[in-house]
């Protein structure tokens, strides 16, 4: 497993644990057992999808070459 799939497979795993939160979340608040704690349990995951999202979002801006390949001068 190469780097970038290791982060799609850790940004579907944390996506996952986000759902679960915010689900606990709402049930908390619906119960009327809403501490501060509780709605702090998504930030975590959320942080960590913002970070591996924006790092999935410039790969290909960042694996681009400055320089013409030889394929593009033949056309």
């Amino acid at each position: 497993m190469n780097g970038n799939s290791a982060v799609r497979q850790f940004h579907r795993w944390t996506s996952i644990v986000f759902v679960v939160t915010v689900i606990f979340n709402t049930v908390m608040l619906v119960i009327g057992r809403q501490a501060t704690w509780v709605g702090l349990t998504a930030l975590f995951p959320l942080i960590l999808l913002m970070i591996t999202g924006l790092y999935m979002f410039a790969l290909p801006y960042l694996g681009k070459s400055r320089t013409p390949s030889p394929a593009s001068d033949a056309a």
